[in-house]
């Protein structure tokens, strides 16, 4: 299929993109990576009048930077960059968990940035912010602000950015050695069923696919920090949420697949 007809504009710098959103408005678009746009857009999902294409920006959002302890990984840098990145043992979860994402040339060519803005309650993205308690840097016509991750997802597809708002940096403040993220979907490269994610020392569970967007389960986290066993935590997890039935699976199929990949990562955590 094609897109509906739109009107394409290239962005020269992250001031000049902000300004032609403002002067667009929200009939306007960002476009990063294009590897959920583009396809929402060529099954007529997503109609934007306009596009403006980042992709001259990546001198300016493109890098990965280990800083006093922290990580910061500009926007439009690409799943694969991380995915080749000599991350140390702290931001190792970052690194091996781009193995989920799509295939080698969706990692190639889609942006971090890109897919946190999308706001897909399956993303890995998505799952890893919440987990590592990232902070999302965007800019928009009032300046730069700071989005903790747990405030920036709201629903499904939706999230705390204003229209021009244009994310350009996401930082990750501490290490997390002992983290995972595991997945389980009905072929290799399609979007999870159900994604869980875990770190043994802040502990914390993250799930995605259960929920409109990724959600933290507290009642799993409890078990974990009262030192309880893996599979406690993980029944505890299954018994916290209330997933959706659609064609990729049942409610009761996706609280069973929770149990498991909750106790997975948990057991691959411990590994570390």
């Amino acid at each position: 299929m094609k897109p509906a007809p739109f009107t394409y504009h290239r962005a020269r710098d992250v001031a000049g993109a902000i300004s032609l959103l403002v002067e667009l408005g929200e009939d306007a678009k960002y476009l990063a990576g294009g590897q959920s746009l583009v396809a929402m857009m060529n099954f007529r999902l997503a109609r934007p009048a306009h596009l403006v294409d980042l992709g001259g920006l990546r001198g300016e959002l493109a890098r990965l930077q280990e800083e006093d302890g922290a990580l910061r990984v500009g926007a439009l840098t690409t799943h694969h960059e991380v995915e080749r990145a000599p991350l140390g043992r702290g931001f190792a979860v970052l690194r091996e968990a781009m193995r989920w994402v799509g295939h080698l040339p969706i990692r190639t060519r889609g942006t971090v940035g890109g897919s946190l803005a999308h706001g897909d309650a399956t993303a890995e993205w998505c799952l890893l912010a919440l987990l590592l308690d990232a902070e999302v840097v965007v800019q928009g016509a009032g300046g730069r602000r700071r989005v903790p991750a747990g405030d920036l997802f709201l629903g499904f597809y939706t999230t705390a950015l204003a229209p021009e708002e244009l994310i350009v940096e996401v930082v990750f403040p501490h290490p997390a050695p002992r983290a995972v993220l595991t997945e389980h979907a009905e072929r290799r490269g399609d979007f999870a069923t159900v994604a869980a994610a875990v770190d043994l020392d802040a502990c914390r569970v993250v799930l995605g696919g259960v929920a409109p967007a990724p959600v933290r389960v507290p009642a799993a986290e409890a078990v974990l920090a009262g030192g309880g066993t893996f599979a406690e935590c993980a029944e505890a997890a299954a018994a916290a949420i209330d997933p959706p039935s659609d064609g990729n699976g049942s409610s009761g199929y996706r609280r069973a697949l929770t149990r498991t990949l909750v106790e997975r990562a948990c057991e691959a955590a411990m590994t570390r």
